[in-house]
């Protein structure tokens, strides 16, 4: 159920991305504009509508999509910082026991060190640095290290979850109801980039090429989430962490793993931040003198630094923290708006009624998702015993 489950919610997230696309240069080219954004595109495409009352309340679109552009981006940050911690944590514990022999089955009592979300601070002077880059050309060049660092990764941890899977015969197909509202919230918080979507077609020299590079995109990482969750469940089975590299054994070649994805993920800290830092600062900067301009800039950067990090102390669960922030936010980005969307958009140009149906459905899909995950999650965060309380030492087999 899981493959399954995941191929269908890649093609559908792919689907909806280039439903966006298709809006945006619509109405690029109706009104002669070089480029437009999400938030953008949904007000013109309310304007567009047949109903009076959406035409008078277009406004209303763009603030909408710009409230869960920033949860949704802010979320990834915070999820980033948690992701850190705990990997960092992990490395840090083990160093004293960590050997180059990656194949004796042993366990290692890892060295107790400090709360979780300690660690989450000690990064936070990094993640202030990443957040002052504002230049979007310079970002992609910090993405391109992180992508580096995670395929170097990959291949690493693919070769030690393919050695040594046990029989899988005896597994479920499927899982428990109850957990689908949460694999619903992880699956879509992973496909959901439909933030930077629209930036990025904007930045390329040829953006008639984008929809193709962005369907060769989603099908690579289609193809290695669905690898990775299902190899890794398979070797792991019920054992298996929030993240798979806490999975990995005591030894430096794995330990290195850990710290290349470290590098990776604030690499590409600063491209999730981007997007909220666009929205928020320039509105605030318009409210100033041009001589406040670039110190209230900063300012505002380090706040929001700060800011996820802060979050990311208050919620230190990676699983639950990425299924309530994908069905909150990221559902109603990545599937709720863009159907709905492309119907305001052509419904008065003529569409076929299967096409309506279509958009109906996935919009319909994205809702029920955003209940039950949301509602889920919280329910899990609040039975949690660990909700505010980490332990300060684990064991590793």
């Amino acid at each position: 159920m899981g493959p399954l489950s995941l191929l269908a919610m890649g093609l559908i997230s792919c689907h909806c991305m280039h439903i966006l696309v298709r809006c945006a240069q619509h109405f690029c080219h109706r009104l002669n504009k070089p480029f437009m954004d999400y938030g953008d595109t949904v007000m013109h495409g309310l304007e567009a509508s047949p109903s009076t009352w959406l035409r008078n309340h277009a406004h209303w679109g763009r603030h909408i999509v710009s409230f869960f552009l920033i949860v949704t981006q802010l979320g990834f940050c915070c999820v980033y910082i948690v992701f850190l911690a705990d990997n960092l944590k992990q490395v840090v514990e083990a160093v004293n026991g960590t050997t180059s022999n990656c194949h004796d089955n042993v366990t290692v009592i890892l060295m107790p060190t400090m709360d979780s979300r300690l660690y989450m601070l000690t990064f936070l002077p990094f993640l202030m640095l990443l957040a002052l880059v504002r230049n979007l050309r310079i970002l992609t060049i910090f993405s391109l290290l992180a992508n580096i660092s995670m395929l170097v990764s990959l291949i690493i941890i693919i070769q030690y979850i393919t050695q040594g899977i046990p029989d899988p015969s005896q597994l479920p197909l499927v899982a428990n109801w109850k957990t689908y509202a949460l694999f619903f919230g992880t699956a879509i918080f992973s496909f959901e980039s439909i933030g930077v979507v629209l930036p990025l077609e904007n930045k390329m020299k040829d953006a008639r090429r984008f929809p193709v590079i962005l369907s060769l995109g989603m099908s690579i990482i289609t193809a290695l989430y669905i690898s990775i969750g299902t190899l890794g469940y398979l070797r792991f089975r019920n054992d298996i962490k929030a993240s798979i590299t806490l999975n990995l054994p005591n030894c430096w070649l794995y330990q290195s793993v850990k710290l290349l994805y470290i590098i990776g993920i604030l690499c590409t800290y600063s491209l999730q931040f981007y997007v909220p830092a666009e929205i928020i600062i320039p509105f605030a900067i318009s409210k100033v003198s041009q001589r406040w301009a670039l110190p209230l800039d900063l300012s505002i950067r380090l706040v929001m630094a700060c800011l996820t990090c802060i979050l990311a102390i208050l919620v230190p669960r990676l699983d639950l923290v990425l299924s309530l922030v994908g069905s909150v936010s990221s559902s109603a980005l990545a599937l709720i708006i863009p159907p709905l969307l492309e119907i305001v958009t052509y419904y008065s140009e003529g569409m076929s009624l299967l096409t309506i149906i279509k958009d109906a459905l996935i919009s319909i899909l994205g809702f029920v998702g955003f209940v039950m995950g949301t509602y889920q999650a919280l329910d899990e965060l609040i039975q949690s015993e660990h909700f505010l309380t980490f332990p300060n030492s684990t064991t590793f087999t």
